[in-house]
């Protein structure tokens, strides 16, 4: 554990030897999980699981304590990752970020360019508010049913999706709200399994535990109903202060979450990425097509850095 101020102390763990690696989760609340070590080959690297601020592992955690939300801004997680590679006594490693965790990983990169040595991104999603209106609106169009239950448990917004902002707000004070939290974690993370075919009370699934719909939720709508605290195309717009960094960024054509226009205006404007479209709707980083992608672009990237 990691004690990183503001009453926060931070999970972190460590296997294998070689390259040092650092894996962002997804989420923002999702957490890291076993599975992301088989991303890499953990002879050739050094990988280090982090807990975000707020969710995992880490305390407070935002399933049972609001607490967990102060102090809990994306320059906090930019700060918290910088001071885990001081307590660790590196020089630079290699980012991988999974959805979210494309977000984060691009916002450090930029903050601290002289610190990564090279990403790997699966997932792309650059989190401005055109992406969020996509995924909290204008891709109901898809998934109507889906969509209405969404929208009908914060019926004051109603369904239009520009209303989008309105609608994270909404269900972010809900959350917020004790007597009225459970049901609204369990809308929220019905709407984000539903648009990739799942069920939140299926067997095995993370969304199947209360404790972690509320935490995920809470701190999700935290964030988003704050814009991450960026600015429009904020990563985008840098792209020059990492532009010198290699990176492989591997998203699904038919991604429902994340538009690929996205990581195809980063490909264009950064010399050292290459982008790789999966021909399907794979958004996780641990389904198997996007895992094995990954794994062999940590495999070729070691290659390049021995």
């Amino acid at each position: 554990m990691l004690d990183v101020g503001d009453g926060h102390h931070l999970w972190f763990e460590q296997a294998g030897q070689g390259v040092d690696a650092l894996v962002l989760h997804g989420g923002p609340g999702s957490g890291c999980r076993p599975g992301h070590y088989d991303l890499f080959d953990l002879t050739r690297y050094r990988v280090t699981l982090l807990d975000q601020r707020g969710c995992g592992r880490s305390t407070p955690n935002a399933g049972q304590d609001m607490a967990a939300l102060r102090q809990n801004t994306t320059a906090h997680l930019i700060a918290d990752i910088e001071a885990l590679r001081v307590h660790l006594g590196l020089e630079a490693w290699v980012l991988f970020g999974g959805s979210w965790g494309t977000t984060l990983a691009m916002a450090y990169a930029q903050t601290h360019p002289d610190r990564v040595r090279g990403m790997v991104l699966a997932g792309v999603a650059t989190t401005t508010p055109r992406d969020l209106q996509w995924l909290y609106g204008d891709i109901g169009n898809m998934f109507p049913e889906a969509y209405e239950a969404f929208c009908a448990h914060v019926p004051e917004v109603g369904t239009d999706p520009s209303q989008t902002p309105a609608r994270i707000a909404a269900y972010a004070k809900r959350l917020r709200d004790p007597s009225r939290a459970d049901a609204a974690a369990a809308a929220w993370c019905a709407w984000e399994a539903g648009i990739f075919g799942g069920d939140i009370n299926a067997p095995g699934s993370r969304y199947s535990d209360p404790d972690f719909r509320r935490c995920f939720a809470r701190i999700v709508t935290h964030y988003f109903a704050q814009n991450t605290w960026f600015s429009p195309d904020q990563l985008l717009r840098g792209v020059a202060r990492m532009a010198h960094i290699p990176c492989t960024m591997i998203h699904s054509r038919f991604d429902p979450s994340c538009p690929l226009k996205g990581p195809w205006d980063l490909n264009k404007a950064w010399p050292q990425s290459q982008l790789h479209v999966l021909e399907g709707n794979t958004h996780s980083a641990l389904d198997q097509e996007m895992k094995l992608a990954i794994r062999a672009a940590t495999d070729r990237f070691f290659e390049g850095v021995e």
